[in-house]
């Protein structure tokens, strides 16, 4: 009997995306955000990538229009909800007021997010 080959297991690596540091630590501004958004797709300029974000943002906010949920792999899911009237209360007065019905944006977190983050 001849012996059992073994399969190779190749694991891919995976692409890690160079991350700007905000300035202040906290937060990215614009610019900061658009260089980081370029290194991470290797484009040639901040403009290409402002242009990318630019496409992506307008088919997400035109999707939602429709109604349609998002699903971003990696991230979670974006769509909006509708929340029903209810009654609140002014905190200042404790008045009764009433809260409208309304639309919501939503991103669920899935657990690829959670565990990287949490």
């Amino acid at each position: 009997m001849p012996a059992k080959k073994k399969k190779k297991t190749t694991t891919k690596a995976k692409p890690q995306s160079k991350v700007v540091k905000p300035k202040n630590g906290v937060q990215y501004n614009q610019t900061e955000f658009f260089d980081c958004v370029q290194e991470s797709c290797g484009l040639d300029n901040r403009k290409q990538a402002k242009e990318v974000y630019n496409s992506f943002a307008t088919m997400i906010q035109v999707a939602l229009k429709k109604g349609y949920k998002i699903p971003l792999p990696g991230i979670g899911k974006i769509q909006v909800r509708h929340s029903k009237a209810r009654m609140g209360r002014n905190p200042q007065t404790g008045e009764p007021i009433r809260i409208s019905a309304k639309k919501r944006v939503r991103l669920s977190p899935n657990k690829a997010l959670k565990d990287a983050v949490l």
